[in-house]
């Protein structure tokens, strides 16, 4: 935890996971410095922050400018950005200069290469979850219903289908059903993977979620929440299992309460 008269750097992208660290890192004592983007950061965090810029994706320049004039040193990644949103971005010249470098243009690639670029000009970042540890998914089953004998065959299955898609640096999720493969998760997200597995299992699906085999916990965590097991509901699926200590669960006893009513099984395991 960070010396509470300390600055740090909130690189903001969608969703509530901004606004909680913003809150987290206040309650604190912590001066936050946002910079928000355009299109995805709720514009809500602007009363959480002491200060903060909205850019356009890939604006790194601006970014790096912005930490600079407020003096952070050490800056963390909250929020989601929309995969898809990368076919629009239109970064400044700094942007463009890393991305000129990038072969492929994998999530793992993109990150280190930003965070290297940030190293260079004396900003650290740390780890997202440097504030809220206890989002972290703990071990053990989270529901009323554990998963069935047949069910934990999946999980495991699911497991290793899932490492392997994070291995490559593709997804973090799967849907199965009698250890057969349903759906992979790609540039569409979690949501829209279960949507497709889980029309195509018609019901009792296993999502599988984990975390990439080396995952660096400053960005790209795997989170789960009350969406999750909405969209599980609609497709009538039977278990989420994730992995404990490298999966962030949002809004926790909400998502339980709403699993136990759709008797759908929530598991957190350290490994399968």
């Amino acid at each position: 935890m960070p010396d509470p008269e300390e600055t740090i750097g909130l690189i903001a992208g969608g969703g509530q996971f901004p606004l909680l660290v913003a809150d987290a890192a206040r309650k604190h004592g912590t001066r936050v410095v946002a910079v928000a983007h355009q299109g995805e950061t709720d514009s809500a965090l602007s009363e959480k922050v002491d200060e903060i810029a909205w850019i356009k994706l890939g604006q790194l320049g601006q970014l790096i400018k912005t930490f600079k004039k407020f003096d952070v040193t050490k800056a963390l990644m909250a929020g989601s950005i929309a995969k898809k949103k990368m076919f629009e971005m239109r970064p400044d010249l700094k942007g463009l200069a890393i991305m000129s470098k990038l072969a492929i243009f994998h999530d793992d690639d993109i990150l280190r290469s930003v965070t290297a670029e940030f190293a260079k000009e004396g900003i650290e970042i740390v780890s997202s979850t440097l504030f809220l540890p206890d989002l972290l998914a703990p071990e053990g089953c989270l529901t009323k219903r554990a998963p069935t004998k047949n069910e934990w065959k999946d999980i495991r299955f699911g497991w290793k289908i899932a490492k392997e898609l994070g291995r490559l640096d593709i997804g973090q999720s799967v849907v199965v059903r009698k250890k057969t493969v349903l759906a992979l998760e790609a540039i569409d997200g979690t949501d829209a993977t279960i949507l497709r597995g889980g029309a195509l299992a018609k019901e009792k699906a296993v999502v599988v979620k984990v975390s990439k085999p080396k995952q660096d916990l400053r960005f790209d965590v795997p989170c789960v929440g009350m969406e999750t097991i909405a969209v599980m509901k609609r497709v009538k699926g039977a278990v989420l299992a994730v992995e404990a200590g490298h999966t962030l669960i949002f809004d926790r006893s909400e998502m339980v309460a709403a699993a136990d009513k759709e008797k759908i099984a929530v598991v957190a395991v350290k490994s399968c």
